[in-house]
């Protein structure tokens, strides 16, 4: 009875498969929201943990029994067997959401064929245009917004001819919404015998009110109903329905008044928005004043006195070279940099201007009359002229600028012209021809920056203390002017300086004022003037004395901070000062000191260290900063802790430098490391680094290469892990490269701050490697390797950093190594110990205990549920940090549809390219990058597309990007799940492709996904290497290039103990499948390359099982192109990829 009565309440009807099924199913899901059963939508996978199997099964019921009651009978039958909510919601959606070739089909039939026949109701006719677009965006069939804007107004019947072309008049593009709306408006206006128009323009207030006045009481101004009007008779044509103040014969005199010139013309009518035709009568000109006091004249103004409101046509403006711009209700008219016309919006589309209309009679004495407003314009625009005569009798003589725009302006051309100003351009990019002006951006840039920086102020200061910049070297000596004062020399007049203050010191204001200082009030974050003012500049002087004292005791080494950077960016520029060609003197300041000269920075060392990935910026980066921090006795600690640990391993020897050797160079790394366990604090690591970017190809090394473990390789572990609910461990190497034996002969400089009293002149010859040189990573591979096998442990063939023991009871233990992280996995916790004590008796090791974190990827396990969640969340919290994206409004897919990709895009001159290098793409995308290949799935096809533009990347190659930080910042706590269910056991892959998806080339993208334990080991989304010709070929390459990884992972996981048949892969295009089983040659296949055949071999011996899925059952399909929020959020369920 609550279910009914809550489909009585909302008033649903029951869906018999002729009606809209999107808009019912929209309906139908509210409805299960509001009774608390939406959750059975998403199966039984999706089951919340707290939920018991029986509560489950109530609320299924009870979801199936709601959906059926809103099915006709018609329907039921064909969900009759089903018995879930979720069997019957995905089987609806493929009888009437279906994507096949026949409902494409239908649906464009419908949409071309829409016609909307005369006098039909215009709001059913939009509605029934919108639901057919709602219906083709289901099944991915999508429009561009002009082009369903331009099929909407194809729709309309002839009678909307005129409206559609008003619509249209002007417009460069059209926004459905905007089309619609105007329709919707011209409907109801058409149905209330409204006789305004509807055309787009500003209306021009005239010089007198028509009508009642609107300061008198209510009874004086209260009109005459409208059963009256019809009766009232007018004196001066003898017609009913008006008075004679409103006929139009008796005001026709009064409207030719406002006309400065006019002659009476019959030139035709003017057809309105609501099809009304109104007669032109005269013609002329028109003069208006605007509100800020200047007049302008319109030209050519139609007298029709038929119409209610004077328009302008911005269609006419817009012939004759103005460009307009509407923002915030405000439309500007203006022509070049020249405002000449502001509009206020006063309903959906029309601008009332702001000006009054001037009779023609009384124009004369306007444009004579003083008024303020206008006088004020023209003062404060040529203000630099007017000062310059009055103030020291001198006129503007030349003007030298560069050739930007607003100086070769045509009205600014004309003024200089009539002033008898001569004007100088420099030659394109030679700013020497400007050097005056150009030297002196630079002084009053760098003074700037140094008042807001000794001022602690934020940026938003940036214009006060450029103001504050050119007050101060206005009133400074120059040698230029023979060390007079600029200001003095300006005016005349003796400069005092005893109201100057020291800019962004604290003050406390007594009195507000109108003559004063400008201050800011923190409190209220507002500025204040006044003129009663109480000055603390000894806070600021004593800041720097303090600074000044530490800098003096301090060593010359300064840290990379934001005032260095800023600095450096200033040095990089010329040191030489710009000439110009004149024989002008520069009047800039060059009395100030020199800088010191250093050498730029091209490579910082930090690159060369691979592991100290996304270092902070609070991490010392030397020696002295160590030393000096206040952290400088746990920094001690770690380095006093690193040096016993080399002296220990017997590191190196000091002697004499041999002639003909030159010592390579070392430097320590300082890293904080996050705590693996709440109880343990955070880390402070401090590690000796060779500088081995000195060492010589063949003298201090020969072969540099050393493997690490496959990130798939990890997962697979921890899939087997989660299964077979086995231990897992994690161990540390304790300089690690330091037990690996050098092979050639190599000597360093002494560790700085550890040198030995009396051995100053020694340098250390190496005996073991060391973090920083080039075969380090080989040697420590070397010595672990042969270790592990002398132990009794097997190398994997099939991935050679992972080490295998079978034991006694049948078991397996696994060792994984990655530089020096370890993870062991085993049965047996005494296993587990036993390797462990055999390590530490060899190396140097650190007991993790249970594994947490491994290369950024955190682990968590529910051993009593058998399930372990993989995922990255710090680390994206971090990158999204980083990039400034932690309060972006987040998105429910990695990319959205209208994204369209290529190279087209990518910057195309030089200000593109220069802009561009400015935005960190690169960055950005192997931050993406490293998401992705550890356990972001749903990203590979969004960061495959954005990594192909690295090289030249775009605009809208970076709102892409910055679209996949929108969909990390709301799925940042998206992991993947492993699990032991019945069927997930065994390697299972899904293999797609998309024809041709690439814009550029035309070539196909492969995806595929193989799972273990239910979650995903294993995805890839690339564009094949060839252009296919069809579908079934771009799917046939795509099923060979996923066969090559099954066949890889059936090797592995049989290494560790897994046998299992042939990869299960699962395809989509029957076609595919059946020529990868076909052996028969075939002519339309010749031209496939032979390596692709390799499938067929694979299917043949049985290692590889291909098999038919449904499309929408098809996990790799969002590996391949954008796919709906539904189908998206579908494939991650396929693989098990959600929020932890």
């Amino acid at each position: 009875m609550a279910i009914n009565a809550s489909i009585a309440t909302v008033g649903l009807v029951k869906f018999d498969g002729t009606g809209n099924f999107g808009l019912w199913q929209r309906r139908v899901k509210d409805l299960l929201v509001q009774q608390g059963l939406v959750k059975a939508l998403y199966g039984k996978t999706k089951k919340p943990e707290k939920m018991t199997d029986d509560e489950w099964e109530e609320l299924d019921m009870k979801a199936v029994s709601t959906i059926r009651l809103l099915l006709a009978d018609e329907v039921m039958y064909d969900v009759m067997e089903e018995n879930s909510t979720a069997g019957i919601w995905l089987n609806l959606e493929k009888r009437y959401m279906s994507k096949s070739l026949t409902n494409k089909l239908h649906l464009k039939q419908k949409l071309y064929g829409l016609k909307m026949t005369e006098g039909a109701d215009l709001r059913q006719h939009i509605n029934t245009f919108k639901q057919i677009i709602s219906d083709m965006l289901r099944i991915d069939i999508k429009f561009e917004d002009e082009d369903k804007a331009m099929m909407l107004l194809t729709s309309l019947p002839a009678s909307y001819e005129h409206l559609v072309t008003t619509l249209l008049y002007g417009k460069e593009t059209l926004e459905l919404e905007e089309v619609s709306g105007a329709l919707l408006d011209h409907y109801q206006r058409k149905h209330k015998d409204s006789a305004e128009s509807s055309g787009e323009g500003l209306v021009v207030k005239g010089y007198q009110d028509r009508g009642r006045k609107k300061d008198k009481d209510d009874k004086s101004a209260r009109g005459r109903s409208k059963s009256k009007s019809k009766a009232v008779k007018c004196f001066k044509c003898q017609k009913k329905g008006h008075m004679k103040r409103d006929c139009p014969e008796w005001n026709k005199g009064k409207e030719e008044n406002w006309f400065d010139t006019y002659r009476s013309i019959n030139c035709g009518s003017v057809r309105m928005g609501n099809d009304a035709a109104c007669t032109i009568i005269g013609m002329g000109t028109i003069k208006i004043k605007m509100s800020d006091g200047v007049v302008r004249t319109l030209e050519e103004v139609r007298h029709i006195p038929d119409m209610r409101k004077n328009l302008i046509s911005l269609g006419t403006l817009d012939s004759k070279g103005y460009s307009y711009k509407s923002e915030n209700g405000i439309m500007k008219v203006s022509k070049g940099a020249m405002i000449v016309m502001t509009g206020q919006k006063i309903s959906s589309n029309v601008y009332k201007l702001l000006g009054n209309t001037i009779l023609g009679g009384v124009a004369a004495v306007v444009e004579s009359e003083d008024d303020d407003t206008l006088l004020w314009h023209m003062r404060l625009r040529h203000i630099s002229e007017r000062e310059v005569e009055n103030q020291t009798g001198r006129k503007i003589k030349c003007l030298r600028t560069d050739n930007g725009t607003e100086y070769r302006d045509g009205d600014f051309l004309k003024f200089c012209e009539e002033h008898g100003i001569k004007r100088h351009f420099t030659v394109r990019k030679t700013p020497q021809q400007n050097g005056v002006a150009e030297r002196l951006n630079r002084t009053i840039t760098e003074t700037a920056r140094c008042l807001r920086l000794n001022a602690e102020l934020p940026k938003i200061f940036w214009a006060e203390a450029v103001d504050m910049a050119c007050y101060i070297i206005n009133r400074s000596p120059r040698v230029a002017l023979d060390g007079k004062v600029a200001e003095e020399v300006w005016t005349g007049q003796e400069v005092d300086y005893s109201f100057m203050r020291i800019f962004g010191c604290p003050a406390y204001v007594h009195i507000s004022g109108v003559k004063g200082y400008k201050l800011w009030d923190p409190v209220a974050q507002k500025a204040v003037i006044s003129r009663d003012v109480v000055f603390d500049e000894k806070s600021m002087t004593k800041a720097f004395k303090e600074e000044k004292s530490q800098a003096a005791e301090s060593s010359n080494n300064i840290g990379r901070s934001t005032v260095q950077v800023e600095l450096d960016e200033l040095e990089s520029q010329s040191n030489e000062e710009p000439h110009s060609n004149d024989q002008e003197q520069d009047s800039t300041r060059s009395d100030r000191p020199k800088r010191n000269k250093r050498p730029p920075v091209r490579y910082g060392f930090e690159d060369l260290v691979s592991y100290a990935l996304l270092t902070s910026s609070e991490d010392p980066s030397t020696f002295q900063e160590a030393i000096e921090s206040s952290e400088k006795d746990k920094w001690m600690e770690a380095m006093v802790e690193e040096n016993e640990s080399l002296s220990k391993n017997k590191t190196w020897e000091l002697t004499e430098l041999p002639k003909g050797k030159k010592p390579i160079g070392c430097k320590w790394v300082f890293k904080k490391k996050e705590a693996v366990s709440e109880k343990e604090g955070e880390r402070f690591k401090a590690r000796l680094v060779a500088k081995g970017y000195s060492q010589r190809h063949g003298i201090d090394y020969d072969d540099v290469f050393s493997p690490v473990v496959r990130h798939t390789s990890i997962r697979v572990v921890l899939a087997l892990v989660a299964d077979q609910d086995l231990e897992l461990e994690q161990l540390d190497v304790k300089t690690a490269f330091l037990h690996g034996n050098l092979e050639e002969e190599i000597f360093m400089e002494q560790l700085e701050g550890f040198k030995q009293p009396g051995t100053e002149n020694l340098v250390c010859r190496l005996k073991k490697s060391l973090y920083g040189l080039k075969q380090s990573p080989r040697q420590w591979y070397k010595r672990f390797d042969s270790y592990m096998i002398q132990i009794g442990y097997t190398r994997c063939e099939y991935d050679c950093c992972v080490y295998v023991r079978i034991l006694e009871d049948g078991s397996y233990i696994f060792l994984l190594l990655y530089v020096d992280d370890m993870l062991i996995a085993a049965k047996s916790m005494c296993e587990v110990n036993r390797l462990k004590s055999l390590l530490h008796k060899e190396f140097e090791m650190k007991d993790l205990g249970a594994a947490k974190k491994i290369l950024g990827m955190e682990i968590r396990r529910d051993r009593g549920a058998r399930k372990l969640w993989l995922s990255q969340k710090n680390y994206i919290r971090k990158v999204l940090e980083k990039f400034s994206m932690l309060d972006a409004k987040p998105v429910s897919t990695p990319l959205a549809n209208h994204f369209r990709l290529s190279g087209s895009q990518c910057p195309k001159n030089e200000e593109e390219i220069e802009n561009m290098s400015k935005v960190p793409y690169a960055s950005a995308v192997g931050c993406l990058m490293y998401a992705m290949v550890c356990t972001r799935p749903d990203l590979a096809h969004a960061v495959s597309t954005v990594s192909r533009y690295m090289a030249n990347p775009g605009r809208e190659h970076w709102n892409a990007v910055k679209w996949i930080f929108r969909y990390l910042k709301g799925t940042a706590e998206h992991g993947i799940l492993f699990s032991r269910q019945p069927g997930t056991n065994s390697v299972v892959g899904y293999v797609d492709a998309d024809y041709a998806g690439e814009v550029d080339d035309r070539r196909s993208t492969t995806g595929y996904v193989f799972t273990l334990s239910g979650g995903p080991i294993c995805w890839k989304s690339t564009l094949q290497s060839i252009v296919a010709m069809s579908t079934t070929e771009a799917e046939y390459m795509a099923v060979a290039e996923a066969a090559k990884e099954a066949l890889w992972l059936k090797g592995l996981v049989k290494e560790l103990g897994l046998n299992q048949g042939g990869v299960q892969m699962h395809c989509d295009s029957q076609s595919a499948i059946y020529l990868a089983k076909n052996q028969v040659y075939h002519a339309r296949t010749k031209h496939i390359d032979v390596r692709f055949h390799k499938i067929r071999e694979l299917i043949v011996t049985g290692d590889i099982v291909l098999e038919k899925v449904h499309t929408s059952e098809n996990a790799a399909d969002m590996l391949t192109k954008p796919v709906t929020i539904a189908k998206f959020k579908h494939c991650l369920d396929l693989v098990n990829v959600s929020s932890l």
